[in-house]
């Protein structure tokens, strides 16, 4: 912390010193003797002085300036690093404060021995006396405009009380009250702050103009007077801010909310440490240091500031918990946005208090003069950044939680615009919101001076980084309506508008095969300009992604062969999504197409992934049109004209059929008699019917031929079985007899109720004419020479 706030003020300490030669040199004549005291104690300021005077009686410039003159400039050094300034700037420090203190003690001493270190009774007397009489008239009259403000104060805080109470419809507990009621507390607390700035402003202006009186020959302000009057106005500034939060007796004027008692504890806490910080730093330390000595005011100065270190950390710290907890009570009733911040505050609020009066305490013994006013300043700065940047990022979520509504014609041309934009810009917005923050914590830091905010956006670097940051989003901005663009034309003609109706299938494989490629080039056209925004050089990367490229392709022959047939097939239309198709041995529904292999889902529910390199037919069943082939078989018996006329009968009824008759687009066409076998005659018939369809005709058109051949009595074949029983070598068999078996009594019943019949092969006694042709036969192998029957 000390070195941070010590890098702020070394330009300012730079700056003052060249100032001390052109003090010292200035002629004797014109110095007053406590200005010339003050030189002769300081040792580089009488050397420079003998020098200088020196110089004068004879004619001469001192050697120093001699030399320095007749010498070449010399060459300028190195500017230190970072971490060389910050441990200069705390040596520095060390350095003066043990030398302060040292030499603070000795003039202790000599103040304890009776020596005078500065001036005299008489002469200390006739230098404070503006100062006197401009503190006595400044409290008068601060005291009596004080009494009259109170006043107005109080009437100010009654009318806002009867505002609220008069307002047409009264908020319940928790809801907020009317924006009129709001506007009218605002300007009430804005003109109570005036009158108390005011007040403070004409006080310190009474006191100015009695000091003036005081000091008729000289017609200037006092010293002394001045330093007063400017601690005075510094520090009742400062606590007319800290009235104006607690406003501990008028609370209809209170800035924050909170209960009355909690508003008197902090606010007397933060006025004592206001007023002995204020007037330690900006009255007890000048003033002491002019009547007495430089080093006994820098040590009351550091005495009062580790007072007031020490009781505000006690404070803080012996609080830590009461304030977390009643902080995380006011989140829990908060907002989501305003509750968060506050949950994080409550956990950290005792580091940030601590740290504050750290930086106090340090800043205050490197430039007492202007300690006050620059934590003044630094904290003004600080709220109003984080005022601000809090609003923009509470106007921010409150975009963030409104999805964006698109118009409906545009919803139904481009049906995925909306979710599409409803992604980018909630990510756009983050990322603007993520700029708000740093720019917040670059403004805080440039507050507090630990880090130059207007030098760094004035050097090479500080322009080089916005740059580099404007081109990466108007990269991404690019990228973005790109492939928005792109994305939004492909959804365009994949949907169904109403001059023409959806497209086809190889329009939906080939754009959706362009959107993939077209993302791909985006994201690595994308890729490759940012890396070259940020420094990256993009070459050596191109340069090796084509030599893994080639490794790839020597590797991964099979890959490159299932791009390139893929795009052929593409090219060639193939095969498109939902068309039925037999690829690689492999018959089913194509369910998804890439640019490397095929998915085709089978009748079984089965998923095949097949890559374009197995693929060497594809049988497409529904390009154009389609085919139901049909072959019937009828038996021998059955006419073939009568059957045809039976086929025809159920074509005409098939193209009755409400769902089925439009997909048929021509008549039926009997192309004859195709088989005449031992199962029978078969006869083949061709329906046209529309892409995929030709299977739910089919199955239409065989349940109407069954109805239409059963009404006729057509049979269809069935299957015949010649039964041989044998012969002997002369080429004879005997006959066999076949008969139907009566059934039995216990199977009977339920034979009849299964609907069979058993037939059954068994020898019967021979007939007449059997017996005769028997003994024939019998003769004719006993006598071969006998004639036959």
């Amino acid at each position: 912390m000390l070195c941070c706030v010590s890098l702020g003020w070394q330009a300012k300490a730079e700056a003052a010193m060249p100032l001390l030669p052109q003090e010292t040199a200035a002629p004797a004549s014109g110095l007053t003797p406590a200005a010339l005291a003050d030189l002769l104690e300081n040792p580089e300021a009488r050397k420079a002085l003998v020098d200088e005077l020196r110089g004068q009686a004879s004619g001469t410039k001192p050697a120093s300036s001699r030399t320095a003159g007749a010498a070449a400039p010399p060459a300028q050094p190195a500017a230190p690093g970072l971490r060389e300034r910050m441990a200069d700037d705390v040596q520095r420090f060390l350095t003066g404060l043990a030398t302060d203190m040292g030499q603070g003690v000795e003039d202790m001493r000599a103040l304890a021995s009776g020596r005078s270190l500065r001036m005299d009774s008489g002469a200390a007397g006739h230098a404070l006396l503006p100062l006197v009489l401009a503190a006595a008239v400044t409290i008068i009259a601060f005291i009596l405009l004080r009494m009259i403000a109170m006043y107005v104060y109080t009437r100010i805080d009654r009318w806002v009380a009867e505002q609220g109470r008069a307002s047409e419809t009264p908020p319940k507990r928790g809801a907020p009250a009317s924006m009129r009621v709001l506007y009218r507390r605002a300007g009430a607390i804005v003109g109570a702050l005036a009158i108390d700035v005011g007040v403070v402003v004409l006080a310190a202006m009474a006191g100015g103009a009695a000091a003036l009186w005081s000091t008729p020959g000289r017609g200037t302000l006092d010293t002394l007077a001045a330093v007063f009057l400017k601690a005075f106005v510094s520090v009742e500034i400062v606590k007319v801010a800290v009235r104006t939060v607690f406003a501990v007796k008028h609370p209809h004027l209170r800035l924050l909310p909170m209960a009355d008692e909690h508003a008197k504890y902090w606010n007397a806490w933060l006025l004592r440490i206001v007023v002995a910080a204020g007037y330690g730093t900006l009255l007890v330390d000048p003033v002491v240091s002019a009547s007495l000595s430089p080093a006994l005011g820098r040590l009351a100065n550091l005495i009062i500031m580790l007072a007031v270190y020490a009781y505000a950390v006690r404070v803080i710290w012996r609080n830590r918990q009461t304030v977390r907890e009643r902080l995380d009570r006011r989140a829990a009733s908060a907002t989501t946005f305003m509750g968060s911040r506050l949950h994080i505050l409550s956990r950290v609020w005792h580091v940030l208090g601590i740290g504050y009066f750290t930086i106090l305490l340090v800043v205050s013994q490197i430039d007492p003069t202007n300690a006050l006013p620059f934590m003044a300043r630094a904290t003004a700065q600080t709220l109003l950044v984080i005022g601000v940047g809090s609003l923009l990022i509470l106007l921010l979520n409150a975009v963030l939680a409104k999805p964006i509504k698109l118009p409906a014609d545009l919803r139904q041309r481009l049906p995925l615009l909306e979710a599409r934009v409803n992604a980018y810009v909630p990510a756009m917005l983050k990322l603007i919101g993520l700029i708000i923050r740093i720019v917040l914590v670059l403004l805080v830091l440039d507050a507090w001076h630990a880090f130059d905010l207007s030098s760094w956006l004035a050097s090479d670097a500080g322009g080089a980084a916005i740059k580099m940051v404007l081109n990466i989003a108007i990269v991404l901005l690019i990228a973005a309506l790109a492939w928005t663009v792109v994305a939004s034309v492909i959804e365009h003609r994949l949907s169904q508008s109403e001059g023409r109706g959806m497209p086809s299938a190889r329009e939906r494989t080939l754009l959706a095969l362009f959107r993939n490629a077209a993302l791909i080039v985006i994201v690595t056209m994308t890729l490759m300009v940012l890396l070259s925004q940020i420094g990256i050089d993009v070459g050596p990367l191109i340069a090796g992604a084509g030599v893994v490229g080639l490794a790839i392709g020597f590797g991964a022959q099979k890959l490159v062969q299932d791009i390139i047939t893929g795009i052929f097939i593409q090219l060639e239309n193939g095969m498109n999504e939902n068309d039925v198709v037999q690829v690689a041995g492999v018959f089913g529904t194509v369910e998804k197409m890439t640019i490397r292999s095929v998915g085709i889902r089978t009748l079984d529910g089965g998923y095949h992934l097949v890559p374009f390199s197995s693929v060497d037919v594809v049988a497409n069943h529904m390009r154009d049109f389609s085919y139901h082939l049909g072959e019937y078989t009828i038996a021998h018996r059955e006419s073939v004209d009568d059957a045809i006329v039976h086929l025809r009968a159920a074509f005409a009824e098939l193209m009755t059929d409400t769902v089925l008759g439009p997909e048929i687009l021509e008549e039926m066409t009997v192309a004859g008699v195709t088989a005449v076998n031992e199962k029978g005659v078969t006869i083949r018939i061709l329906i046209k019917t529309t892409p995929g369809m030709q299977w739910a005709v089919q199955r239409g058109y065989n349940r109407l031929l069954k109805k239409h051949f059963d009404a006729a009595g057509i049979e269809l074949p069935y299957p015949h079985t010649v039964v041989y029983f044998g012969q002997d070598k002369r080429g004879f068999a005997p006959a066999a007899n076949v008969t139907l078996q009566a059934e039995r009594p216990d199977e009977g019943e339920d034979a009849r109720a299964a609907g069979h019949t058993r037939r059954r092969l068994e020898p019967q006694a021979p007939s007449e004419d059997s017996a005769e042709v028997l003994g024939n036969e019998l003769e004719a192998r006993e006598d071969p020479d006998a004639p036959r029957a």
